[in-house]
């Protein structure tokens, strides 16, 4: 997988479309059942101007146009006419209308839908009002009739929509027309799934892109929804495929009434010409594709989670187990054979060769059983490996004898393995690296004698923007278990000031991480110089239990906040890989509250029981595929 090649040298930058200006024709109402439904603006509507007297009907035509009667009395000063070409005409600042509350906002859209068929969320009876910080984006790629992606900003506490049939795009050389569709409730934000055949929009979405945004140019205080109404906004994404200022300039309507718009990308470092949103077809939340999710409707989203929340739902998702014939196919076998596992065959060798010793009372872990493992947790543990790199840590012999790093991926590799090629590999370094993109590639991983699994936190289209910024509490050879729970309880304490989103799991030896999600946009550095900032403002609260020397020796037994493992090609071992240790312990994810109970410990979790943890609570991790943070100041 390449990776993002960079921006070219500017286009001339186009000239933007100007707005047709009104003949008094009036335009046709959007009937009840119409898609799309056009959002109230501050300008008047076509049966206002009908009710004028004709006198005025007839002087509106005139250049000067008349003042409009706002409560019964007249402006003091006359609209100033649009220019025919050139910029868009400038308004004279008016005070705000009122805004409808999101729970009427939302009444077209649930007009539209049986909620009984359609796994689309209905939204919260009552909208939250937004919270500060950052608002959220989201773009949906949508199969229905036509192909089209689905633009969507949170503006408040509705996602405003529109549909772009070709797509954004990062080419500041390009014009994309948008349509104005009927606002969504927050809760569609992390919609992926099948909408039935016959209910409105029936067809499969993925969620193409997500993020955040920032308003440009929107006022002091910004006011997006009153530039939306003006028909100009400006705005910031720091999304994982689309960064950078766009601006959505509304022009005229088009055929059927729409309310028409263009979005554009300005010309700045993140423009790339010739990008185009067809070339990245993936889901940025699941790794999936349309394809994908239309074959596997079982796994459609649901939830009604509240807005206020606006988190993923943490239901326990399906632990989908590859077909029981494929199982039963890697049972039958007895030392080697060709496994048929996920549309792949793969070449199986020394099947109960042992992995793993077994704990006291336990059977020892074969690699059958490794196997089996990889092929039944690789649907949840996917979202969290597709475009990183991986590092595979690997012990052909087992756990009990010396392992070591594969990062090169092996020349005899499978050719349908995906795989990234840095650009930026010296001599000495791997230049092409495993990314597990589909299924059958865990598999392999494991099949190669990897035991680890460890991935990138950093994507294969922007390496040096990472989307995790991590807390390593690694303890020290005096270090008790109830020690490393204090201290991650600090984290806890730190993070709920913050008001951050981070998850904790237990390392599956003797340690615990912290992870948190963060929209891409600093780098490493700035990263790991804020996990550092933190730890010691941690750490000074219980300095009797940390040390920040950097060889183990010189510790005194005390724990270590490490910070230094936010860098680039430096990773921590992934959700629910394996540890080579007696009785194959994993990485589990936990809750906060686990913190506090006291049959917890840091490698109870085994690849025989974490799957029955995941069907009963879920993937605890889940949340951490939102990277819509940014890491505030700590002062």
């Amino acid at each position: 997988m390449p990776a993002s090649r960079p921006r070219s040298s500017p286009r001339k930058k186009p000239q933007e479309e100007p707005r047709e200006t009104s003949r008094g024709k009036p335009r046709e109402e959007p009937r009840e059942t119409s898609r799309e439904q056009p959002r109230e603006t501050s300008r008047r509507t076509p049966r206002e101007k009908q009710a004028q007297p004709r006198e005025k009907q007839a002087q509106s035509r005139e250049k000067q146009a008349q003042p409009r009667e706002e409560h019964g009395k007249p402006r003091e000063k006359q609209a100033q006419p649009r220019e025919k070409h050139g910029k868009l005409r400038e308004r004279r600042a008016e005070p705000r209308e009122k805004q409808a509350e999101p729970r009427e906002k939302l009444a077209p859209y649930r007009r539209m839908r049986d909620f009984a068929r359609t796994p689309e969320p209905q939204g919260a009876p009552s909208p939250a009002a937004p919270e500060p910080g950052a608002r959220r984006f989201v773009v949906q790629r949508h199969r229905a009739r036509r192909l089209h992606y689905d633009f969507r900003l949170e503006v408040d506490g509705v996602l405003v929509s529109w549909a772009v049939p070709k797509g954004p795009t990062l080419d500041p050389g390009v014009r994309r027309a948008a349509f104005h569709v009927e606002d969504h409730p927050l809760e569609y934000i992390d919609f992926e799934g099948v909408i039935p055949s016959g209910e409105y929009g029936g067809g499969d979405v993925i969620l193409w892109d997500t993020g955040t945004w920032e308003p440009h140019d929107a006022g002091d205080p910004p006011d997006p929804g009153r530039a939306l109404a003006r028909g100009e906004l400006h705005v910031d994404l720091y999304g994982e495929k689309l960064r950078g200022r766009f601006i959505l300039v509304r022009t005229r309507p088009d055929a059927s009434g729409r309310d028409g718009w263009l979005l554009l990308h300005k010309h700045d470092e993140y423009a790339v010409d010739g990008w185009d949103a067809e070339d990245h077809p993936r889901s940025v939340r699941s790794g999936r594709t349309n394809d994908e999710v239309k074959a596997d409707p079982d796994r459609m989203w649901r939830s009604d989670l509240p807005a206020a929340r606006a988190a993923v739902a943490l239901k326990a998702p399906p632990v989908a187990a590859p077909d029981p014939a494929e199982l039963a196919e890697l049972d039958g076998f007895a030392s080697i054979g060709v496994w048929h596992v996920y549309g792949r065959e793969l070449r199986v060798t020394n099947l109960d060769k042992v992995l793993f010793p077994g704990r006291t009372g336990e059977e020892p872990v074969t690699k059958r059983d490794l196997l089996r493992y990889a092929a039944r947790i690789a649907p949840v543990l996917l979202p969290y490996l597709v475009r990183r790199p991986l590092n595979l840590h690997r012990f052909p012999n087992g756990a009990q004898a010396k392992g070591f790093w594969q990062k090169e991926l092996p020349k005899h590799a499978p050719d349908w393995l995906p795989r990234w090629d840095n650009p930026e590999a010296a001599r000495s370094e791997a230049g092409t690296y495993l990314v597990i993109d589909e299924p059958a590639a865990l598999v392999w991983a494991a099949n190669f004698g990897a035991l680890e699994w460890h991935a990138w936190t950093s994507l294969v289209d922007e390496p040096h923007r990472p989307t995790y910024a991590l807390i390593d509490l690694d303890p020290g050879g005096q270090t008790s278990w109830d020690d490393l729970l204090a201290l991650a309880r600090l984290h806890r304490t730190a993070f709920e000031h913050l008001g951050l989103r981070a998850q904790p799991k237990v390392t599956g030896r003797r340690g615990i991480q912290i992870w948190v999600p963060i929209a891409r946009g600093p780098d490493f550095d700035a990263t790991r110089d804020w996990v550092e900032d933190l730890s010691k403002t941690v750490g000074a609260v219980a300095p009797d239990l940390v040390s920040w020397k950097w060889q183990v020796g010189e510790r005194g037994g005390r724990a270590r906040l490490d910070y230094t493992q936010n860098a680039i090609n430096k990773t921590l071992v992934a959700p629910y890989s394996p540890r080579p240790a007696p009785g194959a312990p994993v990485s589990a994810p936990i809750s906060w509250d686990e913190l506090d109970d006291p049959a917890l410990t840091p490698d109870g979790f085994t690849i025989r029981t974490v799957l029955r943890r995941i069907e009963q609570r879920g993937d605890l991790f889940r949340d951490v595929l939102r990277g819509d943070q940014r890491l505030p100041a700590l002062t």
